[in-house]
């Protein structure tokens, strides 16, 4: 009953985790959608509520990824404290975690490259803007393509999510 209760709690923080690692870049990219609407001309306090919300998922993204190693972790050390062993794996099973790892590993680089290279880039570039005043063409204009590699790395990293999710549904196949 132990073995259970510890696995029932690691398993819904790890789908927890999971829903979280697809619903940001979900819902980032339905923010980002709309104000592509609005092309690329700098909107002062539209950018500004885009580039706030965008900017402050770090932490969100950083602690569902944590989540999702850590209880991904603790799933299978569960079953080694309580049986002396690792569980065996179906083959379909073990591909499927291979390949979710992939795709986490996948979103953890491509948060790295916007959470630590691009976000700071944009935040400098944004603080050059002011509402009063017409932008910096070549400044908008970098800022815009910025913005563009943010947007198709979300996009990539929304698939990832989406694979992290379609592969947990085939790791209780058993042997």
């Amino acid at each position: 009953m132990a073995e259970q209760l510890v696995h029932s709690f690691l398993l819904a923080l790890h789908n927890i985790a999971l829903v979280g690692c697809a619903a940001a870049p979900f819902y980032n990219r339905q923010l980002v959608l709309k104000r592509g609407q609005y092309g690329p001309k700098l909107h002062y306090e539209l950018d500004k509520v885009v580039e706030d919300t965008l900017q402050a998922n770090m932490p969100y993204c950083v602690i569902f990824l944590t989540t999702l190693w850590l209880t991904g972790v603790g799933i299978p050390l569960n079953h080694l404290l309580f049986h002396g062993a690792l569980k065996e794996l179906h083959i379909l099973a073990t591909v499927a975690l291979v390949l979710k790892l992939l795709c986490v590993v996948g979103m953890m680089v491509i948060m790295f490259i916007i959470f630590f290279q691009l976000n700071p880039q944009l935040r400098k570039l944004f603080a050059n803007f002011t509402p009063a005043d017409d932008p910096d063409a070549e400044k908008e204009k970098e800022f815009f393509e910025k913005r563009a590699r943010r947007k198709g790395l979300c996009e990539v990293c929304l698939v990832f999510a989406v694979g992290v999710l379609i592969f947990s549904a085939f790791l209780g196949f058993s042997s």
